[in-house]
């Protein structure tokens, strides 16, 4: 009976992990505009889980306004991004992260008002804010670049599938026992040596970045993103839950899936963002450089 339920598990992951793949591959690859529609469909499913997860848990953050802020940043980054509108706009967030206070603030039913404004911002900053942070690293050389995106999350696979398959046979020394016993020394090695590889593939097929900046990137994803694998297990097991959801059978939920690139994608951007600190499309360039452009303008 363990054994069936294994090979369906097996295989409801290899499905709904090769429909999600290519999901995502037409995302990217069509244009900038089905990239930001396919991602801010990610990051909302996302962001309804987290506020799930701490509902079932008994706290009472303001799920839809946390969804709507977080979903305000995402949209916002995207069309700063495309040059559509100002970062002026960001401006205009300032006031929506006030609103939680008074809200709180008036409700006659609130405990533990604090707490649960944190959590409502916890949101925004833990799931929407990595996403928006996504933008950055693609649009990083002004304009949108698919290359970079498929690179990130080949690097994300590549790692998450041989820490997967080498601990499950060879793994002895445990990672971190305490938040995730299931990972192992010998499978973060493994998936370590198997992104180095992946940056001469993409080194050669994919040239939008040089080689070092690959290996960089892969090197975010391997440390960083395996640390943002732990904090979403630490968080799941604070909340006393296995996954985040059951919408992804087989995988859990959208945040077990896209935990890596909650903590990997904010480095990532800053990285490559300074790389390409001199292109005029730069957000960092039109943010911080004495010659700004007309898109930073509205």
């Amino acid at each position: 009976m363990t054994e069936q339920k294994s090979s369906d598990n097996l295989r409801n992951r290899l499905i709904f992990g090769f429909s999600g793949f290519f999901l995502l591959m037409g995302g990217m690859l069509y244009n900038a505009w089905t990239y930001g529609f396919v991602f801010l469909v990610v990051c909302v499913v996302c962001l309804l889980e987290f506020y799930d997860l701490l509902l079932g848990a008994g706290k009472r953050p303001l799920k839809y306004y946390g969804l709507a802020m977080g979903t305000g940043l995402y949209v916002i980054t995207f069309l700063v991004e495309m040059g559509v509108i100002s970062p002026l706009y960001f401006f205009g967030l300032y006031p929506a992260f006030a609103v939680v206070f008074i809200v709180k603030l008036y409700d006659k039913h609130e405990t533990m008002p604090f707490e649960n404004i944190a959590l409502t911002l916890l949101g925004v900053v833990y799931v929407a804010m990595p996403f928006a942070a996504l933008h950055v690293a693609v649009f990083s050389q002004g304009a949108y670049s698919y290359q970079v995106i498929m690179g990130l999350f080949f690097f994300i696979w590549i790692n998450d599938i041989t820490a997967y398959f080498v601990g499950q046979k060879y793994g002895k020394h445990k990672l971190f026992p305490r938040i995730s016993p299931k990972k192992s020394w010998e499978g973060s090695a493994a998936g370590l040596v198997n992104s180095m590889l992946m940056v001469w593939l993409l080194s050669v097929y994919l040239q939008d970045l040089v080689w070092w900046q690959w290996a960089v990137v892969g090197l975010i994803v391997v440390v960083i993103g395996t640390q943002g694998d732990l904090i979403e297990s630490m968080l799941k097991r604070s909340l006393q839950v296995k996954d985040s959801a059951q919408n992804l059978p087989g995988h859990g939920g959208f945040l077990d899936r896209f935990d890596n690139l909650l903590l990997a994608a904010p480095f990532a951007g800053i990285f490559l963002q300074g790389v390409f600190l001199d292109c005029p499309k730069s957000l960092f360039y039109c943010l911080f450089s004495d010659k700004k452009q007309s898109i930073c303008i509205l």
